[in-house]
């Protein structure tokens, strides 16, 4: 009875978890065995259901030691590396069963939220655990009574994926790294304590002399092969080569048209900065995902739309746009990015604005999760004008808060040994803001790497109701050519018998169906599809316009319909941005007009053309930006629209943004126009070639892709 007893109260003591008193191997002293035998008990208890609070208790406590454990790990000098790599690896075991327990009850994952609520009860045992794995633990401190509170604006309003909960499941334990803000603390002021230093360092810029370079230097490097035929040029690779070499924030404020998308993308690569946040307007997100798929292939790009239901949270690029961001700021900020790039940097410029509060919040959880991040703000906007702007982008890069310098900025400007009442503080200042990041290169500044001439597309993605009926149309005539095939051979003689397409027959169906649409029957054809596809690219050309006015100055700005001018003209009139506008039905003197006054009015940025209208005969050479909202039938068109500013006389390269409906006939009509009039070695060096095909047949090929896409479907299905 007397050894009955004792097995008893054995068994009571080692239930009590913390309280064991059997004799333990060195392997087992210290708190990660402590937690291992918990996380054992909890994964018992749970395999019982129903989780009782007690279950929920330890189990929280026994997540939060074993997040605190690693961080103590990671940052404790004395141990060795085999050491340290053996005790995260025995923390690695107990993170992983804990997992295991949260996915058997998902419920259990909400107390590891940040904002999960410790209670007293947990604090107190957390306490008692503590001391049993030989640690310190805090002393109790009487709880100050909370204030109700009210969420925060726009927290109504924000979702959580499906995919992400999934991801969240698949790995509950984002340890936070505290690298970074040891780093922070490393770097307080000491000699520059108590100055006001923000201030003399945006007028560092605003007082610097004419002429003076707004770039770091960067390491040389030639053209850097990136594998299907693309290579980055010269200039592009410096700002990898910067990165290989361990700089990890950048301001890029590179003139359009000089890859800056295709820079950040492969600087990502060279610092292993994936997943990567990017934050982008919405008019050239799905841009990014092409970019990615083009540079980085091996990795897997997710673009966020509306409230996220399709969004693919294990990619490795995530691309949303600042319009939805109070949505997805809450999941967005817990993923776990080792990156963020941010698009058109100056969109934050106001940081009272809420785009701007949501990216500087993301940016910040970041740095609190990861050592050394990859950040970078991507802007085409000279950097002497309104230097008060980039106050919010230097905070996202982390080179200040709301008050000062910080980290390796603070740094740099102790090392100076000047202070604000120096004669030398402003250059010195200027010079240690610009070595933190800030490239900036102008087109005529690298004129020797980029062709005189090139097109680059920029797909967009038409959502809404619009975009719905465009991609019902088009496959209402993919159908009908389907149905005017299989009719064809259904009427031979053999029945039919083929083998794969045939490829004669559906030159001949789309000839047919060509004839139809050209006569103006009535109902959906190639053309009205075509005109409705303008239309709903309109707003998102004229927007795209109106960014890239406000970084390099004038563009002008090509379409074929009426309709599409007006819906572009009124656009950059709600904006308060002064055009121009070239049309068919002006006099002469209207026209000389307008082009005199997008010529010499410096107000004037941007000139509205048809692209028929004003595709001859005109200098408008002032720019060297043009966007061309509308397809052409033809190379001959767009090539005479480019003529416009690419002339002689012209002393910058020459760059014609022509935008794509991704995932439409569209995208078909680009690919064929340049198979055949060869612009895409155009656009590697500036070479003219002669245009020798005609609209019917680019119109005719365009229905026979169609066609012979959906067949091959059905063939292989």
């Amino acid at each position: 009875m007397a050894r009955a007893g004792q097995r008893r109260s054995g068994r009571a003591r080692t239930d009590s978890g913390a309280e064991r008193r059997r004799p333990t191997r060195p392997s087992e002293k210290g708190i990660i065995p402590v937690l291992a035998g918990l996380a054992h008990e909890v994964d018992g208890a749970v395999q019982r259901p129903p989780t009782r609070p007690a279950v929920r208790t330890k189990f929280q406590v026994v997540a939060l030691l074993v997040r605190e454990e690693r961080a103590r790990v990671k940052a404790d000098t004395s141990l060795t590396a085999a050491k340290r790599d053996q005790e995260l690896k025995r923390l690695d075991g107990v993170a992983t069963l804990l997992a295991r327990i949260a996915a058997r009850d998902t419920s259990l994952l909400t107390l590891l939220a940040d904002d999960a609520r410790v209670s007293d009860t947990a604090r107190a045992y957390k306490a008692t655990v503590m001391r049993a794995g030989g640690l310190d633990a805090p002393e109790e401190v009487e709880p100050e009574p909370v204030a109700p509170t009210t969420p925060a604006p726009g927290t109504e309003k924000r979702v959580v994926p499906q995919s992400v909960i999934q991801r969240q499941r698949a790995n509950p334990f984002l340890a936070p790294d505290f690298e970074a803000a040891a780093e922070r603390l490393a770097a307080k002021p000491r000699r520059l304590a108590g100055w006001e230093l923000l201030e003399p360092l945006f007028r560092s810029f605003e007082e610097s002399t004419p002429g003076a370079a707004s770039c770091m230097a960067l390491p040389e490097a030639g053209s850097v092969a990136v594998g299907h035929g693309r290579a980055l040029m010269p200039h592009q690779a410096k700002v990898v080569a910067a990165t290989r070499q361990g700089h990890r924030t950048f301001l890029l404020a590179d003139e359009p048209g000089l890859g800056k998308t295709a820079q950040a993308l492969l600087a990502a690569q060279a610092a292993d900065a994936f997943p990567l946040l990017v934050v982008a307007p919405n008019v050239v997100k799905t841009n990014w995902a092409h970019e990615v798929e083009l540079w980085t292939p091996l990795r897997r790009a997710t673009v966020v739309h509306g409230d996220g239901d399709e969004v693919d949270a294990f990619a490795d690029v995530v691309i949303v746009n600042y319009d939805i961001l109070d949505r997805h700021v809450g999941w967005l900020g817990d993923l776990g990015f080792r990156g963020m790039v941010v698009d058109e940097a100056h969109f934050i410029k106001n940081r009272g604005s809420q785009r701007s509060q949501h990216v500087l919040a993301l940016s910040d959880r970041i740095r609190e999760r990861t050592a050394r991040p990859l950040m970078m703000a991507l802007t085409g906007t000279p950097l002497i004008n309104d230097i008060e702007d980039f106050r919010a982008i230097w905070q996202f890069l982390g080179w200040i808060d709301n008050e000062k310098p910080q980290g390796k900025l603070m740094t740099a400007l102790e090392e100076t040994g000047l202070t604000p009442a120096d004669r030398g503080f402003y250059s010195a200042a200027r010079a240690a803001v610009i070595d933190m990041g800030i490239v900036r290169r102008r087109k005529v500044d690298v004129a020797a790497d980029i062709p005189a001439r090139r097109v680059a597309d920029l797909p967009v993605e038409l959502e809404g109701a619009v975009g719905r009926s465009i991609r019902a149309s088009e496959l209402a005539l993919t159908r009908r050519l389907v149905d005017r095939y299989r009719a064809a051979l259904a009427a031979r003689p053999d029945g039919g018998a083929v083998e794969g397409i045939d490829l004669e027959l559906a030159r001949r169906v789309a000839a047919a169906e060509l004839k139809d649409s050209s006569s103006k029957a009535k109902g959906e054809n190639v053309f009205t599809m075509v005109r409705r596809i303008g239309q709903a690219k309109a707003g998102l050309a004229a927007d795209y316009t109106a960014q890239l006015s406000r970084n390099v100055g004038k563009v002008v700005f090509f379409a074929k319909h009426v309709d599409v001018m007006d819906q572009a003209e009124q656009t950059f009139a709600d904006r308060g941005i002064k055009y121009a506008s070239i049309r068919g039905d002006q006099t002469p003197k209207a026209r000389e007009k307008n082009v005199a006054a997008f010529t010499n009015d410096p107000d004037v940025s941007i000139v509205v053309c048809s692209l028929l209208a004003a595709g001859v005969g005109l200098n408008l050479q002032v720019a060297s930006n043009l966007v061309l909202a509308e397809l052409s039938w033809t190379d001959a068109e767009q090539t005479q629209a480019i003529d416009r500013i690419h002339r002689i006389g012209q002393d910058e390269p020459v760059t014609a943004w022509r935008i794509i409906a991704a995932q439409t006939i569209d995208s078909k009509i680009a690919e064929l126009i340049d198979a055949k009039s060869g612009l895409a070695a155009r656009a590697l060096d500036g070479a003219a070639e002669e245009d020798a095909s005609s609209s019917t047949d680019v119109q005719l090929e365009a229905l026979v892709a169609l066609l012979t896409d959906a067949l091959a479907v059905e063939v292989v299905g």
